[in-house]
């Protein structure tokens, strides 16, 4: 006997309150979250049957009815079987091929979804690699056409120029036949350097000037003086260098940077800027240089010579990658040459640390090897004295 219509509205009623249950605490879930709870309920209610339970009324009375009816329900139950048996068996058949097709479902769901996360993978992989070479080629367009603007600017200035003095290089140094396209590739364009010195600008405001520019190279800072409005004129020994900066409408002389400092009058100048030279120096020329500089600066005169910084294990790779290179100086060394040579107020500055580092992890300890480690080995990769005469 099934049991009294309010019993089976209660259980219904009981039912659809476990199943809205269940579909609030999925509601934050995804799909795929979602189906292992789904697919373990569907489990546990495919298999329909008519068999059931006896029921009874609670209470004495109820169960004492119960009992009674036993046999009656018994007897009832074998005569409907032949009916609603068939029809659970058909029930059960379409629920075992519903989580059949459910299951090839999620796995080629999951399948589709593992070759979509490949492709994107690849997809990722390719439009790095892409960009990669696209900037590559940029960079190498760059080059070309500063190469080109050289070897026209070349011809122009030649005559004027005269004939060009010796590049000096250590004895333990070969010279590079093409300086110029070197320093275009190693260093970076004229728009980089010029970002990259862009703050010494600040420096030299306030100086009364004329700021000299010592390997002044292509002109970058010289052109960021001019914007500002500081009078400024450059040297440099390359005549290819000095052929491009004339092409850009700058003062610069080819010379010998030493020698040009010396035939100057003393405190002529409100400011001098090297950039990347001083590590070119031998010992007894860069003595030699910081000497004359004091000399020839005003009082209050500014000196800021910026170098590769030989405590940073990645800017050791770009000192060794220029043969013309003398020997790293070790920003203690440099600052202590310059006050030897005059200058009594000396700073140093770190400049372009790179931008990788290593995550630190939440352990204290570890956190802190892990920091002492990012200093070590990504420190900055330049350094500079702002050197003041007094």
């Amino acid at each position: 006997m099934i049991a009294q219509e309010p019993e089976f509205e209660a259980v219904l009623a009981r039912l659809q309150a476990e199943l809205d249950h269940r579909e609030v605490e999925c509601e934050g879930e995804s799909a795929v979250e979602a189906y292992p709870s789904r697919r373990r309920e569907a489990e546990a209610l495919w298999a329909v049957s008519a068999e059931r339970s006896f029921l009874s009324r609670p209470g004495a009375w109820g169960r004492a009815r119960g009992l009674a009816l036993r046999p009656a329900k018994s007897i009832l139950r074998k005569l409907m079987r032949w009916y609603v048996e068939p029809l659970a068996a058909d029930q059960r058949r379409f629920n075992a091929a519903v989580l059949r097709l459910a299951d090839a479902l999620s796995e080629r769901g999951d399948a589709s979804r593992a070759s979509l996360e490949e492709r994107l993978d690849e997809q990722g992989a390719a439009t790095a690699a892409h960009s990669a070479a696209t900037a590559a080629e940029s960079r190498h367009g760059v080059e070309l056409e500063e190469r080109l603007t050289r070897l026209e600017r070349r011809e122009r200035h030649t005559s004027a120029a005269g004939p060009a003095p010796a590049r000096p290089v250590p004895a333990a140094s070969p010279s590079i036949p093409d300086y110029f396209a070197f320093e275009s590739r190693m260093r970076g364009s004229t728009e980089s350097i010029r970002e990259r010195q862009r703050p010494y600008v600040e420096d030299f405001r306030a100086a009364a000037g004329p700021v000299l520019d010592l390997g002044c190279g292509r002109g970058e800072f010289l052109a960021l003086l001019r914007e500002a409005g500081i009078e400024a004129r450059g040297v440099d020994l390359d005549p290819d260098m000095v052929a491009y900066a004339r092409g850009e409408g700058l003062e610069v002389t080819q010379a010998d940077a030493v020698d040009y400092v010396r035939d100057l009058e003393d405190s002529s100048l409100g400011g001098i800027f090297a950039a990347q030279l001083v590590e070119h120096l031998p010992a007894q020329t860069l003595v030699r240089l910081l000497e004359l500089a004091a000399a020839k600066l005003r009082p209050g005169g500014l000196l800021v010579a910026e170098t590769i910084n030989p405590l940073s294990p990645f800017a050791l790779r770009n000192y060794y990658a220029d043969l013309t290179h003398a020997q790293p100086l070790v920003p203690e060394t440099l600052e202590l040459l310059a006050r030897q040579a005059g200058f009594g107020s000396v700073e140093l500055r770190y400049l372009n640390a790179p931008e990788e580092r290593l995550v630190e992890p939440p352990d204290p300890v570890i956190a802190a090897n892990v920091s002492r480690l990012n200093e070590l080995l990504f420190g900055p990769l330049d350094y500079a004295i702002v050197a003041r005469r007094t």
